[in-house]
């Protein structure tokens, strides 16, 4: 018996940036009513806010949902309204440090786009994030700006040379995260299993990139049973499945 689903964001709960619909809404609302259900990103928690929690049902069920920013260095719980348990920021030095490292990578011409929609570099405390069109670029946009990830692994392999202490990973579509050595998918499973007291064997993780080199993989590999699918409307089909076999038993 399972005791704890486990969800990525982008691409599995709703598109890049955007919020659930209301079909999702409304089973993620019945799937909270039977079971412990938790939410891992490398989006900050004001992403959590407009992309899930604006949009379920507030009442005694987000007891049993749990939501981990930026890859589970941040937690949050629900007790009569949101707490944060911990947040495992970066120092002011460190972020100095980082966010100067970004501009210089990024600083090539070629590199720069015609358009950007809102910041390019966002500090989420525990995470400093690049997006090279902005944090509310167009989803259309965003996947021409990058396809072949050509732009961003440049722009990695400059950053694994100037901040050699920290870990450089590609995300979402136009995204470069930046984070402490370790920080993954598997990190946060591991603080779900630490903080809920939930075996990782008793847990489903459910993503867009559980293949080798997806950010949903480390999941897999910290020994989480996993559901692969390729988009939210397959999520949806996943939770009416595991609502039916929970009613049946």
């Amino acid at each position: 018996m399972k005791k704890l689903i486990v969800f990525d964001l982008d691409g599995t709960l709703a598109e890049s940036k955007s919020s659930i619909d209301a079909e999702m809404a409304a089973l993620l609302d019945s799937l909270l009513g039977i079971l412990k259900v938790s939410v891992i990103s490398g989006g900050d928690w004001s992403q959590f806010e407009k992309q899930v929690l604006a949009h379920l049902t507030h009442d005694e069920r987000l007891e049993n949902l749990s939501l981990l920013p930026t890859c589970g260095t941040k937690f949050y719980k629900y007790a009569s309204g949101w707490k944060l348990l911990y947040s495992e920021d970066f120092t002011d030095e460190e972020k100095t440090k980082i966010i100067s490292s970004l501009k210089q990578a990024t600083g090539s011409p070629d590199l720069k786009a015609a358009r950007t929609w809102g910041d390019t570099i966002q500090d989420r405390g525990s995470q400093i994030t690049f997006s090279g069109l902005g944090q509310q670029a167009p989803l259309e946009e965003k996947e021409k700006w990058d396809p072949d990830f050509s732009k961003r692994k440049r722009i990695k392999a400059l950053l694994d040379k100037l901040i050699p202490e920290f870990s450089v990973r590609l995300g979402g579509a136009t995204s470069i995260d930046v984070t402490q050595h370790g920080i993954d998918k598997a990190y946060g499973i591991r603080k779900l299993r630490d903080v809920l007291g939930i075996a990782i064997k008793e847990m489903i993780y459910v993503g867009d990139a559980v293949f080798p080199g997806g950010n949903d993989y480390p999941a897999k590999e910290a020994g989480a049973p996993t559901i692969e699918v390729k988009d939210p409307h397959e999520t949806k089909r996943v939770i009416e499945a595991i609502i039916a076999c929970l009613e049946v038993s």
